[in-house]
């Protein structure tokens, strides 16, 4: 099980097939990798999996390969029924068909992690071992602002504004997925990292991804921000893999204010400081340390959301999901008074 995601496995894979699977989405939600936070945040999970299963099938009608196979309206029995298309559903979906691929174990020796062990375990069928992130602008909050300087994408500032910056063109970078703190990547390091993955391969299938997604967001009133993708390596095909295109993996805004799990993560930096520090501190302790577990050096735990927050967070979800969609998958507010709603918080 993921921190959000039940993992069900129908057939495993085998003899270089990919094997069958589905996604179940809970209602729980993380932040800055702590896992399952204490709170659960009601209809999240439909919202995610509806989201998510729209995009997939707007990748399929734009040529991108994928894992998705459909979804299980409430009701439906997986050893019965094929998955239907989201379009043949009355209610909102929680669960999502997928292929599924090889993970194998990523061996740890002290700091570093045996990619060459990874990739012996996984044949031609595996999950690449990266997050491939692309960014279309650089909001409040986005971790590039602390590693690379604006004068590296065009712009014509020394140091980055407060305010959402627009880059010029979108850029993509790499990030470890396994690894117990995920860090970025230096193209010879992704490259290490893919495999038989051809780097240049899954850089054209992000930017597809992202064109995708942002055509979507423009044509609903949406902005785009950034985002992310995981892959599959199925004999020589990159398909793209997990789900795509929510409010948890991506970015977004609406009318100038974010609508995405940032609302959370922000929230936490404004109302529970000493643990988000505390968090911090305890992955910067176990890296100097060289130990994995940074959880457990973490002296601080997250306060649980208040009752109007968490109200608030799922009608950011399912407002969000019908106003993507275009379809009014949950009964939820408009858009603009769940932007009012997150700017009184």
């Amino acid at each position: 099980m993921t921190s959000v995601k039940e993992i069900h496995v129908d057939r495993e894979p085998h003899d270089g097939e990919l094997g069958r699977g589905r996604f179940y989405f809970t209602d729980d939600y993380s932040v800055f990798d702590w896992g399952r936070m204490p709170d659960q945040i009601p209809e999240k999970g439909a919202a995610l999996c509806t989201m998510g299963a729209a995009n997939f099938e707007l990748l399929d009608v734009n040529h991108v390969p994928t894992h998705y196979r459909g979804v299980y309206e409430a009701g439906d029995d997986p050893a019965e029924t094929e998955p239907r298309d989201l379009g043949e559903c009355r209610t909102p979906p929680r669960t999502m068909a997928i292929d599924l691929a090889r993970v194998p174990d990523l061996p740890r020796d002290g700091e570093a992690y045996d990619y060459e062990a990874y990739h012996a375990a996984a044949g031609d069928g595996y999950v690449v071992p990266l997050e491939i992130v692309f960014r279309n602008t650089v909001p409040e909050g986005s971790s590039l602002r602390r590693r690379r300087s604006p004068s590296e994408f065009g712009l014509d500032v020394e140091e980055w504004p407060d305010e959402t910056v627009d880059l010029p063109d979108p850029i993509v970078e790499f990030s470890t997925k396994y690894e117990e703190q995920d860090r970025y990547l230096s193209w010879a390091e992704a490259d290490a990292v893919a495999g038989q993955a051809d780097l240049d391969r899954l850089e054209e299938l992000a930017l597809s991804v992202n064109a995708v997604v942002t055509m979507r967001a423009e044509q609903t009133g949406f902005t785009h921000e950034d985002g992310k993708i995981e892959v599959v390596y199925d004999d020589g095909t990159l398909k793209v893999a997990d789900v795509v295109g929510t409010f948890d993996e991506n970015r977004f805004s609406y009318g100038g204010q974010e609508l995405s799990k940032e609302v959370v993560r922000q929230y936490y930096r404004r109302t529970d400081p000493d643990w988000v520090d505390a968090v911090s501190a305890a992955k910067a302790e176990a890296r100097e340390q060289g130990v994995a577990d940074w959880r457990g050096l973490c002296e601080e735990s997250p306060d649980p959301l208040p009752a109007a927050v968490v109200e608030t967070v799922s009608d950011v979800y399912t407002a969000g999901t019908n106003g993507y969609t275009d379809f009014d998958w949950f009964d939820a507010p408009s858009l603009d008074d769940v932007v009012t709603a997150v700017q009184a918080l």
